[in-house]
């Protein structure tokens, strides 16, 4: 059996960070020394209440989330959010203004149309999502509720690093594939949610922080599952929440703080972007990247090259050197690099050289 860790580029779930792994290893068999592994562990008992509070104290930390706002675990991803937003936000007027920027703010528009009007006040559609709409030029509805958006789209590798004035509207955003790559301002946000599968850790948790205010909100009629405010008042544990799911993001977070926090990541994320598009940009006759220059995302890199056989070809000759989940999304093809916060520039690196290698030889 081969020990050896491959280049996992992976869009989610994806790579994580060899430290976490290696502590939860000994976690599974014996947590804090308590003779019981950390899956084995009661969510009502004083250890896992500490990580928790842990995780919890860590993120807040790490996001500098201000004391309005709320840090919460939630199960069910992204899609689950996509409905439970408008069932708990979108008032009596039953309408929000919504931004289409892919695959993922599609689901979202159509999840609230179950619930209201979702009003698609932006949309790259017409280019087929390949570059971002400029929202400072945007005119929010007057009665909307909120502002949704997704800051980073990693079917089609765009990505906002910036974000909008939404005045007294309460901007919400899906982070999932971007959360903790760089900074930002949190109090500018009425509602932030990641599934933790892509930057933070496994799948089977969503992190939602939300605006106190906001969270009072939710209607009573509501099933308490569907309720922020029942996450609020029940702690995330109204029910059994996904222990070890919430375990493995304070892990991960710990090794983000270690690492030098957001702003170290954030260095770091930067100039792997700039090694592989730089890359890409010097043979760009060869590799061709799929967006708007202004528009990159720093998390999911996207390209087409010459011929498909020339893809196959790709995928299959890196994966021989260990490159690993490169294939594109299946409704777009192509090439995807996904290089999330625990992908090393060394693995940036090794795909770079691997790249130049095979537009050589091609």
């Amino acid at each position: 059996m081969s020990t050896e860790r491959k280049w996992n580029f992976s869009p989610g779930p994806a790579v994580l960070p060899a430290e976490p792994l290696k502590k939860a290893q000994v976690a599974l068999m014996d947590f804090n020394s308590t003779g019981i592994g950390i899956l084995e562990t009661s969510h009502r008992s004083k250890e896992f209440l500490g990580v928790m509070e842990q995780t919890k104290g860590r993120l807040k930390k790490l996001l500098n989330v201000p004391d309005t706002h709320e840090i919460l675990f939630c199960q069910g991803g992204a899609n689950l959010q996509f409905s439970m937003i408008p069932m708990n936000l979108m008032g009596e007027k039953k309408t929000a203004d919504y931004v289409d920027t892919g695959t993922w703010s599609t689901r979202a528009i159509k999840a609230a149309e179950l619930e209201g009007t979702a009003n698609v006040k932006a949309s790259s559609e017409d280019k087929k999502y390949t570059y971002l709409p400029n929202l400072n030029e945007v005119s929010w509805s007057e009665d909307a509720a909120y502002v949704h958006m997704t800051s980073n789209n990693t079917i089609y590798g765009t990505q906002y690093r910036t974000f909008p004035d939404t005045g007294e509207k309460p901007l919400i955003c899906d982070m999932s594939s971007d959360i903790l790559s760089h900074r930002f301002d949190v109090s500018k946000f009425g509602l932030i949610y990641a599934g933790a599968q892509k930057n933070m850790g496994p799948a089977g948790v969503t992190v939602v922080i939300i605006r106190k205010d906001l969270a009072e909100k939710s209607p009573a009629t509501l099933p308490p599952m569907l309720r922020y405010k029942q996450y609020v008042e029940k702690d995330s544990a109204y029910n059994t929440p996904p222990t070890f799911a919430i375990y493995m993001v304070g892990l991960v977070l710990e090794w983000a703080e270690e690492k030098g926090g957001l702003e170290a990541i954030e260095k770091e994320n930067e100039a792997k972007a700039k090694l592989l598009y730089s890359t890409m940009d010097e043979a760009s006759d060869f590799f061709r990247g799929t967006v708007a220059k202004d528009d990159r995302s720093y998390m999911n890199v996207t390209m087409r090259l010459p011929s498909e056989d020339l893809e196959k070809k790709f995928l299959t000759e890196a994966a021989q050197k260990n490159l690993m989940g490169l294939k594109g999304h299946r409704s777009v093809g192509g090439i995807r690099v996904s290089m999330y916060n625990a992908m090393s520039l060394q693995g940036i690196e090794a795909l770079v050289e691997f790249m130049k290698a095979f537009r050589k030889n091609a």
